[in-house]
């Protein structure tokens, strides 16, 4: 029985290898990506049953997008084919101080047409525990803001825990609508938020400080994000914030709270010397924070998880995190030496 429901758009991805620009690539290489495919992907990784939710086109391409998520054991069986396209990202990866940079050619995807009441939403969620999913989503088009906020209200009316990744995307709020119009009505059915600083300034005008949002700056201002979260939205149960620190593109600090309305809890920093992909890093985090909570954990033993998975994730090319429970308790444990395992 799925116990995790995750709803997105999962695209083509193409970048060209290493670190080369777009202006030199000849061949691309190919994936397949999206956040809510990512966190199902994660959790099926940590033994969790999940499936993913999308529309896909009758198209050889739409199949191949669900045989990638298919084939880490996640359940595909609520996919809708129709739509003519599958959405695309191309992903030219930054080294030291030039940044990555993603271009979208997702208009008129198959996920950004898709319609209320196409989805069969009670019968996905009998039996489920939780359903997932992030601000990219409403953000691709009026009708799909409408089927999340129809998702959310089955959500809740089968008791289960709903989370949210508010994955603010500049680039894709072009349909006449603001981020906080959209997202203030959704958040009501929401139990868990993830997100960073930028997200909760970008769609609610909540921010911790005067301090620019790159400095570093103390866990007390990321509580104070998160009281004004919860306080703007009383029904948030917890509140995630990841934090990253910008030294060059190939090197990254990380590291997150956890806040539950009345306590902030923080965690260690890794510093990431070599960073491989970075994309994919907060559905790590959110992926690892849904499995400990379901798994029983305490806020802090969740935290912890959700920050060393997600901290892995940064050593592994394309979106998914695929990394295994016993290799996230191995670096909470052994500390990341990246010793050879024999």
């Amino acid at each position: 029985m799925v116990q995790v429901v995750t709803l997105g758009e999962i695209m083509l991805r193409l970048n060209p290898p290493g670190f080369q620009r777009f202006l030199q690539a000849s061949t691309f290489e190919i994936s397949y990506g999206g956040a809510e495919a990512s966190v199902a992907t994660s959790l099926a990784n940590f033994g969790v049953s999940s499936s993913f939710v999308t529309c896909l086109p009758s198209s050889e391409i739409g199949q191949a997008a669900i045989d990638y998520v298919r084939r880490f054991g996640v359940d595909t069986s609520y996919i809708i084919r129709s739509g003519e396209r599958i959405g695309v990202y191309f992903l030219e990866i930054g080294a030291n101080q030039r940044p990555s940079k993603v271009i979208y050619d997702r208009a008129h995807s198959a996920m950004s047409e898709v319609r209320p009441g196409s989805i069969p939403w009670s019968q996905i969620f009998s039996g489920a525990k939780w359903f997932h999913f992030t601000g990219i989503t409403p953000a691709i088009s009026q009708s799909a803001a409408d089927v999340c906020l129809e998702a959310v209200r089955s959500a809740r009316e089968k008791n289960l825990t709903v989370s949210c990744d508010l994955n603010y995307r500049a680039k894709l709020w072009k349909y006449g609508k603001t981020p906080s119009e959209i997202m203030t009505e959704l958040m009501p059915y929401v139990d868990i938020v993830c997100g960073n600083e930028e997200d909760c300034e970008k769609m609610f005008g909540i921010r911790g400080g005067d301090v620019k949002v790159a400095e570093e700056v103390s866990a007390e201002r990321y509580a104070e994000v998160a009281r004004r979260l919860v306080k703007r939205f009383p029904g948030l149960k917890k509140v995630g914030i990841s934090l990253r620190g910008s030294i060059s593109a190939t090197h990254n600090t990380w590291t997150a709270v956890l806040y539950d309305g009345r306590r902030l809890y923080t965690t260690r920093k890794y510093d990431i010397t070599n960073v491989v992909d970075r994309l994919g890093s907060g559905d790590a985090f959110t992926a690892g924070l849904i499995y400990s909570l379901l798994a029983g954990k305490s806020d802090q033993e969740a935290l912890n998880f959700a920050t060393a998975a997600s901290a892995l994730k940064h050593s592994i090319p394309f979106d998914p995190n695929l990394v295994s429970v016993q290799e996230v308790e191995s670096l909470l444990k052994e500390g990341g030496a990246g010793r050879v395992q024999r």
